[in-house]
């Protein structure tokens, strides 16, 4: 089974204490998130993020089809890093680290996703015309909401 890797970059012109301040915050994951897919949490967004830290949320990434989703935080490094990874989902594997670096007049951020499908061949051919561009589509909106948010570089 093939491993798909998607990799983002986002220049803002916050402080890395803001923009960890606002990416680090589960709570804040709706606002990034397409109204589409119809994004709740359930339960793990009542603390500051902290490795081991459970978060459950319905999504309904496509056809209308609810689902639910839990990830789990595994590795935090206050104001440079985090890590979420899938523990039941629509994936057969999702890992998904955000990084922050300051840079001059700003943050550059950093999303490098690695994700299997499910569903062996099938999931591998549904890839390139369903799995890929959704994934590009729900980035895009959140790039998109960060300028609207924070402005750019």
């Amino acid at each position: 089974m093939k491993i798909f890797i998607l990799q983002t970059k986002q220049k803002l012109p916050i402080s890395v204490d803001e923009a960890w301040a606002f990416l680090s915050n589960p709570k804040n994951l709706r606002t990034i998130t397409p109204d589409y897919m119809g994004f709740h949490i359930l339960s793990g967004e009542e603390k500051p993020m902290f490795a081991g830290q459970i978060i459950e949320y319905i999504v309904t990434p496509i056809f209308g089809l609810k689902m639910k989703w839990i990830t789990e935080i595994t590795h935090v490094s206050h104001k440079q890093y985090f890590v979420d990874e899938q523990r039941f989902g629509p994936y057969a594997m999702w890992h998904h680290k955000h990084f922050i670096k300051e840079i001059e007049g700003g943050v550059e951020m950093e999303d490098l996703l690695h994700y299997k499908l499910p569903f062996g061949v099938i999931g591998e051919l549904a890839h390139p015309f369903l799995i890929k561009p959704k994934l590009e589509e729900i980035f895009a909106y959140r790039k998109n909401k960060l300028i609207a948010l924070f402005g750019t570089l």
